[in-house]
């Protein structure tokens, strides 16, 4: 495998983009060697439903878009990030029992540190912000070829 690989998505700040986006990171993870029916993929999957979902939702149309960026470092580090113009920091909301909200960072935080990463969050030069996690990358990826076997 390469020794660095790059992907990236730019999403309308919509609540369908969600979908969209856990669909691309997972497709493309799936493309770099990581089964989408692993338990590392469904935890990747949720922490990339949360950030988008903060871009949607916490930005407050003041983001048309966000970009989803996905980063493979020498088979030894996976980032993910997530960008949008709003330039507000996410800041831990008081969340209720009875609120359905307010957890998203909580949530990536926790499930980022269970797999022994890092969340960052950073502004852009253009006055947004990046959240990112990093990831260690424990899946020893095989080259997989156009219809999806493993080449030997």
């Amino acid at each position: 495998m390469a020794d660095h690989l790059e992907a990236s998505v730019t999403l309308p700040s919509d609540p369908a983009s969600v979908s969209a986006a856990r669909t691309y990171v997972i497709g493309t993870l799936a493309e770099w060697g990581l089964p989408a029916d692993t338990e590392v993929a469904d935890t990747i999957r949720l922490i990339v439903s949360e950030l988008a979902t903060n871009a949607v939702q916490h930005t407050f149309g003041q983001s048309p878009t966000f970009t989803v960026d996905i980063l493979l470092d020498r088979d030894e580090q996976l980032r993910i990030g997530v960008t949008d113009s709003h330039p507000r920091f996410p800041k831990r909301l008081p969340a209720a029992v009875q609120q359905d909200n307010g957890r998203g960072m909580v949530i990536i935080r926790w499930l980022t540190a269970e797999c022994g990463g890092k969340l960052r969050v950073r502004p852009t030069r253009e006055g947004g912000k990046t959240v990112s996690i990093e990831l260690p990358w424990t899946v020893r990826a095989e080259p997989v070829s156009a219809a999806g076997q493993q080449e030997p």
